[in-house]
């Protein structure tokens, strides 16, 4: 910490070149900790019992300000000088604004331009949906019919009819395996269900369960009567 008069000096120099109240906290804080809370509040103390700073109470706030008399007088030249100066760096602040503003829009851009290893994966997604749809197109372009309107209706009711009679068959599937593998491990529910010959849905039987084609009949048949027509 520096001497009692140092710390006046500093504080009082503070005060006047700021020309606003402040806490000693604030103070203290301003300055880095030069001079602790405890001692700029005696120093702040004893500036305003000698007069050289005005010492303000508002509830249980205590404020200091330099002594407005004590202030230089700004002539009006020098006024009109700072508010040039003013005018000048709110202009500056202006064009730096807007030179922010492009670059930002450039760099928004430019983050969303894909990379050259991003265009790779595209091309080749892009190769690879080419060739499936040339593949789709080829038995037509041989001259394979196209199927009617009726033909897709028709294939669209056996799938509904067909897929309804699964289902019922599996749930009393379902219920008489509960009833007969409820005695037997997991061991020997599974040697039961190879002996007997039971195929169990794998994995691709259990993806087509959650497709649209299962999930939305409806919907899927009405897809193919378009693409019948």
């Amino acid at each position: 910490m520096c001497s009692i008069s140092v710390a006046e000096d500093l504080i009082l120099k503070y005060l006047k070149e700021c020309n606003r109240p402040y806490g000693s906290s604030d103070i203290s804080a301003n300055l880095k900790n030069a001079v602790p809370k405890t001692a700029a509040q005696k120093i702040l103390m004893t500036l305003a019992a000698k007069g050289e700073i005005t010492q303000k109470t508002y509830g249980k706030m205590t404020f200091f300000v330099a002594n407005q008399s004590d202030l230089e007088d700004m002539p009006p030249e020098k006024i009109n000088a700072l508010t040039e100066e003013l005018n000048v760096l709110q202009e500056r602040v202006k064009e730096t604004t807007t030179l922010n503003k492009t670059l930002q829009n450039e760099l928004a851009k430019l983050r969303s331009t894909p990379t050259s290893s991003g265009l790779d994966t595209s091309l080749a997604e892009a190769q690879s949906a080419i060739k499936l749809n040339l593949e789709a197109l080829e038995p037509l372009r041989n001259g394979q019919p196209v199927l009617s309107e009726e033909d897709a209706a028709k294939l669209d009711s056996d799938w509904i009819k067909w897929r309804t009679e699964w289902k019922a068959r599996k749930k009393l599937f379902n219920s008489a395996w509960a009833s007969i593998s409820e005695s037997l491990s997991s061991g020997d529910a599974a040697d039961l269900i190879e002996n007997l010959g039971i195929e169990l849905d794998g994995e691709e039987h259990l993806a087509l369960e959650k497709s649209t084609l299962c999930t939305n009949p409806a919907a899927s048949a009405g897809l193919k009567r378009k693409r019948g027509v």
